[in-house]
């Protein structure tokens, strides 16, 4: 089962941090479709927010097609979002990790590594390296 946490200093609005996250596991294989997704209450508990966040972030996962929501028992996945890729993520994952710990002996925290990895994507992707 998915467990939410909240970056305190994202500028990403809360429910939309919540949609993100159930779009990144659904990408990685992590919920599948018929898996439940946590309470409402029990999120909203769990990471001191109102119910009706979690509420819009389950309403706009429904919009997407992406859960279901039965009344009285919970939200249920309805489809995935990983691709044929998902075989090789583990191998990648390991290389990632060898990477950022090579980052973190070099110096750089986590935003520096946030800021080295968005800007070479950017880059990468406009000049389409990483789409040949």
């Amino acid at each position: 089962m998915i467990e939410f946490h909240l970056d305190g200093h994202s500028k990403v609005a809360t429910y939309m941090q919540l949609v993100q996250q159930v779009r990144q596991s659904l990408r990685l294989g992590l919920i599948d479709p018929g898996d439940q997704l946590p309470r409402v209450r029990e999120v909203a508990e769990s990471l001191a927010i109102n119910p009706n966040t979690v509420l819009k972030a389950y309403r706009q996962l429904e919009l997407e097609g992406l859960v279901s929501a039965r009344p009285g028992v919970g939200t249920f996945v309805t489809r995935s979002l990983a691709g044929p890729s998902l075989a090789n993520q583990a191998a990648l994952r390991h290389d990632l990790v060898g990477w950022l710990s090579r980052a973190t002996a070099a110096g750089l925290d986590q935003e520096d590594i946030v800021a080295l990895v968005e800007t070479t994507l950017r880059a990468t992707f406009q000049e389409g390296i990483a789409q040949a």
